[in-house]
This record gives C-alpha cells, structure tokens and sequence, in this order.
C-alpha cells in the first residue's frame, strides 16, 4: 500500500495528544504531518513519535473537540509546511500555513516547518538593533536582532 494512500485510526486521546495505529508496519515518517477529516474541518497532526511497529504519538496542531476513538487518520507523507516570499510579509497566518488575516492564502511557494540552520557563511556577523516599534522598548532596552 503507498504511504500517501494509507490511513490510521485513532486509539487513544489525552488532550492534544493523539495516538495512531495503523493496519501496516509502514509508519509515517517523524514531523510528517497527518489529517482527521471531521464534519466541516480538518485538524493537522504532527508524529512526533512511534510508540510501536504499528502506532505513533502525534500533536494536535488545533483542537481535538469532537474527535474519538476510531476515527479515521489519512497520511500526508509530507509534513506541515508554509507559505514563504515576499507575498507573505505582513500577513497572518496559523501554525499549518493558512492565512487568518481574511485574505486568501497565498499559493506560491511553501517550505515545511522543521528545516536545517542556514549556514554559518550565510548568516550577517554585524550586530543590528531589532526596531518593534515601541518606543520605550527601543530607547530603554534595545534588542539586537538573532540575540537571545
């Protein structure tokens, strides 16, 4: 059975933490993300980890209200990824990439969530002063851009 077309069922819920067996030892893969279809909605899950041969442990991306044991869970085989360029600065957006700022979301380019460090010879060595906007913030206690 190809991963894409293969589904779940849930069988254990604790909060935004569900537990999903499936019929093969084919399991997805860690950060893949997963999708409850449930009356109007679909909640995004993340693995985050296996459990066993045939179950992981997911995190809810959104609320888990309505949903039971049994329910059926289909792989994505991709995880969660999100608009990025120049399109999406000053916009809104939820933790799986749809916009909430009442625009459309846009349809350009998307990258996933859980990416590698860029490299040390692409990151700026000078020191800046992060701007918020807040006045009080910027002349009392600046903050350098990358700082912790």
């Amino acid at each position: 059975m190809n991963k894409q077309q293969e589904t779940g069922k849930i069988v254990q819920i604790v909060g935004g933490i569900i537990d999903v067996e499936f019929g093969s030892s084919n399991l997805p893969s860690i950060f893949d993300a997963l999708l409850i279809k449930k009356d109007d909605r679909t909640i995004t899950l993340e693995v985050a980890q296996h459990l066993d041969e045939k179950t992981i442990r997911s995190i809810a991306m959104s609320s888990t209200d309505g949903l039971s044991r049994g329910d059926e869970v289909l792989l994505t085989g991709a995880p969660i990824t999100v608009p990025v360029g120049e399109e999406t600065q000053g916009r809104m957006f939820n933790v799986v990439g749809d916009a909430i700022d009442n625009k459309p979301t846009p349809t350009g380019s998307r990258s996933p969530i859980h990416r590698g460090s860029p490299a040390l010879s692409e990151q700026s060595n000078k020191t800046e002063i992060l701007e918020t906007g807040i006045k009080v913030i910027d002349l009392i206690a600046p903050i350098s851009k990358g700082g912790k």
